[in-house]
């Protein structure tokens, strides 16, 4: 749906979605190649921790193991998206994105969480010092993830499943960045506590930062407003629209991380405006707040037949 007027976006609305039908084919490749890297690099640790007998190293390989999981997650849900509605799934598969986008965040929190009990559990009785195997072995995971996150930076803004994939790379790259840190650190001063004292601050970071991913995709998971959409200015165009007089049931749902959807009654006592308001109030919905997919009932306002849906507190 490639549209005239998308570049006069303003920026606030730069995510706008004509775009959406081809989005996913160009992060396919972001995600092979993110999976290739992770693969691989989980093999590699794994490896060198047998062949190392470093425990911490196989632990690092299971965790980096998360990470592929999360992309594998984030890369199906963006195909789904792409299917076709069906007689039984009339949206097709969009809100996958949106269902992807929260498992990732949680399962990131209960990852990092982990790693900030472990961390508890090494302030307690500090082990002996991280090889310079392991410190190795981490810079190398600080580039891979971050190679890995790139790709996906400029899509976290517009889509949350994208911003779900992006923030499991960063925190990954981060957890390593501390481990190379505490390891120099330790290297040159022997305090032991620099390890756990990392892994907390780069832990807190990481739960910092995924919490807002979390209630963001629990808010569209309840079909909640997304959150660059003013309920109140919809609602004023709306009611501002020549021939409406007052409008009820307005209804504001995501449905994938890229797609709005809006239902509203308008009553109309004038009757029913033709289909070039409709189409109007269409590209007006579209180019100014981003809503894609608008449905509008017109109503005269018939005492006779009011609507049942016009209490404030029907939905």
């Amino acid at each position: 749906m490639s549209d005239p007027h998308a570049h006069h976006h303003h920026h606030a609305h730069s995510h706008s979605h004509h775009n959406h039908s081809h989005a996913p084919a160009n992060y396919n490749r972001a995600f092979i190649i993110g999976l290739v890297l992770n693969v691989g690099f989980v093999l590699i640790e794994f490896i060198f921790g047998v062949y190392a007998n470093s425990i911490a190293l196989i632990a690092d390989a299971g965790h980096n193991l998360s990470d592929v999981l999360g992309l594998l997650l984030a890369w199906g849900a963006s195909l789904l998206v792409t299917r076709k509605p069906s007689r039984s799934k009339t949206y097709g598969m969009r809100k996958s994105s949106i269902v992807a986008a929260f498992l990732n965040a949680v399962s990131l929190l209960v990852v990092t969480g982990g790693i900030a009990w472990e961390a508890i559990q090494r302030f307690l009785r500090p082990g002996e010092v991280q090889g310079d195997i392991i410190i190795g072995v981490a810079i190398v995971g600080i580039a891979i993830n971050t190679i890995t996150a790139l790709m996906f930076l400029s899509g976290r803004d517009r889509d949350l499943n994208i911003r779900a994939a992006f923030l499991h790379m960063m925190a990954d790259a981060l957890v390593s960045v501390g481990v190379v840190i505490a390891g120099i650190g330790i290297l040159l001063t022997r305090w032991l506590w620099l390890d756990p004292a990392f892994s907390l601050l780069i832990s807190g970071l990481i739960i910092y930062n995924t919490w807002s991913l979390l209630q963001e995709s629990f808010h569209l998971i309840v079909d909640g407003v997304p959150k660059n959409i003013d309920e109140r200015e919809v609602r004023s165009y709306l009611v501002n629209c020549p021939g409406v007089e007052r409008i009820h049931d307005l209804h504001i749902w995501a449905m994938s991380t890229t797609e709005t959807a809006l239902t509203a009654h308008l009553v109309m006592p004038e009757g029913h405006p033709g289909d070039s308001f409709l189409s109007q109030v269409g590209r007006a919905l579209h180019d100014n707040f981003d809503i894609d997919h608008c449905t509008l009932q017109v109503e005269w306002g018939d005492p006779n037949y009011l609507c049942a849906l016009e209490p404030e507190d029907c939905v």
